[in-house]
């Protein structure tokens, strides 16, 4: 038996679905099934951000230890396939990324997308999808939904000065206390959807938390603040307070759809998609904030 027959698509971490309170990870793991081989890629490409998020795994799960809530990780490589884009998204299965050509990916087949799609994608989105529905029938009303993510330091020649960055479209309920909790540490330089825009249609918030009007967020680390495990521990640390006085606010076990700034939620014209924001500064409407050292940010 080759791995690849057990090769896991997903990991639960278990927690008090009671809480309310869901943690992804959709680039945690830069594994691959034994039957992908590299993707035709020397190792050292998966040490790279290009094949995970560097030190998101950690993070998850010892917020989630910390805050005693549960989380769904991806098991996956963004490589294969990238679970936090829409199944029409075309870079769904990268043939090119940040210079590094994917031979493995190139030709694909039909048929391959649609075996990776069934294969890892959809059980990791079926997962989510049921860890939600847990959560909102324990706690009795909607759940809040955290994706934790991570960021190189830079892109395409671009230097980011961000720490941390949160991600949203039109429901500000988590991120606008989120980001201004976090501003309280004046070491940190906190961005409102940078260094990515957070309206991403067939993304994972999109496709669980936007339509059903759950209150949630994306929060992206900067991958050099926690590629050390210990720094990366301290970053849960220092979001777990944060989380949990959010966790209390009276609107966000609410059902409110706002809608997307992508278009309609079902059906209708759609946006183009402009997820990475180094490429349309010219429509910039966000802020990100600078503040100089004090300690730690907390509820």
């Amino acid at each position: 038996m080759t791995r690849s027959t057990v090769f896991a698509p997903f990991d639960v971490v278990e927690g008090d679905r009671k809480r309310g309170i869901v943690l992804l990870a959709d680039h945690a793991h830069r594994d691959l099934p034994e039957e992908y081989g590299s993707l035709g890629l020397p190792a050292a490409e998966f040490d790279r951000h290009i094949a995970y998020d560097i030190g998101v795994e950690t993070v998850t799960r010892e917020l989630a230890a910390l805050l005693g809530v549960p989380a769904v990780l991806a098991n996956f490589s963004r490589l294969l396939i990238d679970p936090n884009r829409g199944e029409d998204d075309p870079t769904l299965i990268r043939q090119l990324y940040d210079g590094t050509v994917i031979s493995g990916n190139y030709p694909l087949a039909l048929k391959e997308r649609e075996k990776r799609l069934d294969r890892f994608y959809r059980p990791y989105h079926d997962a989510v999808g049921a860890m939600i529905a847990s959560a909102a029938q324990a706690c009795a009303s909607a759940p809040f939904i955290l994706s934790v993510h991570s960021f190189t330091p830079s892109m395409q020649g671009f230097v980011r000065p961000w720490h941390v960055g949160i991600l949203w479209d039109r429901d500000d309920r988590v991120a606008r206390p989120l980001i201004d909790m976090l501003a309280r540490d004046k070491s940190l330089i906190v961005g409102d959807n940078e260094p990515y825009d957070g309206a991403l249609r067939g993304d994972t918030m999109f496709k669980h938390a936007i339509i059903n009007g759950f209150a949630h967020a994306l929060i992206e680390i900067r991958q050099d603040l926690i590629a050390d495990r210990q720094d990366a521990v301290a970053w849960a640390e220092r979001l777990a307070p944060i989380v949990d006085a959010i966790n209390r606010r009276p609107d966000i076990h609410q059902v409110k759809r706002f809608g997307s700034r992508t278009g309609p939620l079902l059906g209708g014209p759609r946006r183009p998609r402009t997820h990475d924001r180094t490429q349309r500064r010219a429509e910039t409407r966000f802020r990100s904030r600078r503040l100089p050292p004090t300690g730690r940010a907390s509820a």
